[in-house]
């Protein structure tokens, strides 16, 4: 079986979705009698003092290098401060952290066959082949997000030199990758368009912990604790940053009163700008709740009636928000607002697990939602739908045989 180093800006015990996905990613390759180990940061992003307290992490080296373990897979963590919202801070702690492992790997004296690194950033792509030439083994690059689309099309990115440069890296990285990992049909397609041979690009979907997120009642004490019960709710959980686009959702509760009530759950870059949004409008039925644990999710997201995603169409085809996978394992069904060839909308169609609106149309966007408010039954049913979606071949066992049959082809192939 194959050594591994999965080499990853976030890892457990940090508590967002790229961290959950690789460390049970981690466990299933451990399991499927790979020998794995990771190179990682510390928590920066939500730290879970839950999942904290049952992974100590051990200083090791200087104040920069620490240690712990998760089922049995050696993990060391870089030392990174809590992610701040200033671009440039964020990039000289990114440099520092790339330069801890190229120097973690000179004085690292392991074997390995494989370096799986998922983006982003982009550039991690560029120093795991640097960590592969260290140890003589194969790279592959895990398209989370498109980059460095997603920066320029948010307007981030603007400079023209710059923009150059991030290209001729972003060819760079897929050039040097022995595989180049895509979670949709879409973002394969956009990859080989820039010059990837076909036979390179895998389609691997991320997958959804269907024991852990699993139907409840939809009276449960979350929906006490928050006075859900009894009310059409809409629902939000995740990250609020830049690639969400709010003004459907803050329409919609504007015009339906106490009609419904939306509820909005997670931190990120545009937290503060949304709560003086609802503020503003005066939405007194729109709630705004922190960032809850994950051993909370399932009750939470049985909490509602419909979950919602609404992407902004700038980026909708630079990333994909596995957070559908959760409600869907939670057999609750989706209203999404994005433009029609999406990935996000060939899923929802796919399972039918609920309906989409164009991206900005707020009447069609509340018309969809409405339709579970007349017809309860539509909850259920497609509830029931996305729920069987996902067991059908999204589970983390399911994906992590594609993983490992993917990496048994490399190996194989040297």
């Amino acid at each position: 079986m194959a050594k591994v180093l999965i080499h990853s800006l976030i890892f457990s015990p940090d508590g967002v979705s790229t961290a959950y996905l690789y460390t049970e990613l981690a466990i299933e390759l451990k399991r499927l009698g790979n020998d794995v180990t990771v190179l990682t940061t510390t928590p920066h992003f939500n730290i879970d003092p839950e999942q904290r307290s049952r992974q100590p992490l051990t200083l090791k080296k200087g104040k920069w290098l620490f240690y712990s373990e998760i089922d049995g897979i050696p993990v060391w963590h870089i030392a990174m401060p809590q992610k701040s919202a200033d671009s440039g801070v964020r990039m000289k702690q990114m440099i520092l952290f790339h330069c801890r492992a190229l120097w973690f790997a000179l004085q690292h004296s392991g074997k390995y066959d494989i370096v799986l690194s998922p983006s982003p950033p982009l550039t991690i792509g560029a120093i795991s082949w640097l960590l592969a030439k260290r140890y003589k083994a194969k790279s592959i690059y895990n398209v989370q997000e498109l980059y460095p689309d997603f920066a320029i099309n948010q307007g981030v990115i603007k400079n023209p030199a710059v923009i150059w440069g991030l290209r001729k890296l972003e060819a760079f990285v897929y050039a040097r990758s022995a595989r180049v990992i895509t979670i949709g049909e879409k973002f394969r397609e956009t990859v080989v368009s820039r010059g990837v041979s076909r036979g390179k690009v895998v389609t691997i979907p991320n997958f959804v912990n269907i024991e852990l997120y699993h139907p409840l009642p939809r009276d449960n004490p979350f929906a006490r604790e928050h006075n859900l019960v009894g009310r059409f709710v809409v629902m939000y959980a995740g990250n609020i940053g830049l690639a969400q686009y709010w003004d459907p959702m803050l329409e919609a509760a504007g015009r339906t009163g106490t009609e419904a009530v939306f509820v909005v759950i997670g931190d990120g870059a545009r937290k503060e700008w949304l709560i003086n949004e609802v503020r503003r409008r005066g939405l007194i039925n729109m709630i705004l709740l922190e960032y809850q644990p994950r051993s909370r999710m399932a009750e939470i997201n049985a909490s509602c009636d419909v979950a919602t995603i609404i992407v902004d169409p700038r980026v909708e085809d630079d990333g994909f928000p596995s957070k559908i996978y959760t409600t869907m394992a939670c057999a609750r069904p989706s209203v999404v607002c994005c433009s029609e060839h999406s990935e996000l909308v060939r899923i929802v169609r796919e399972s039918k697990c609920g309906r989409w609106a164009r991206a900005g149309k707020v009447d069609e966007y509340l018309s969809a939602l409405m339709e579970y408010r007349r017809d309860p039954g539509l909850i259920t049913v497609e509830g029931a739908a996305g729920r069987a979606f996902v067991e059908s071949g999204y589970s983390r066992r399911a994906v992590a045989h594609l993983y490992h049959s993917m990496i048994q082809d490399v190996i194989g192939s040297t």
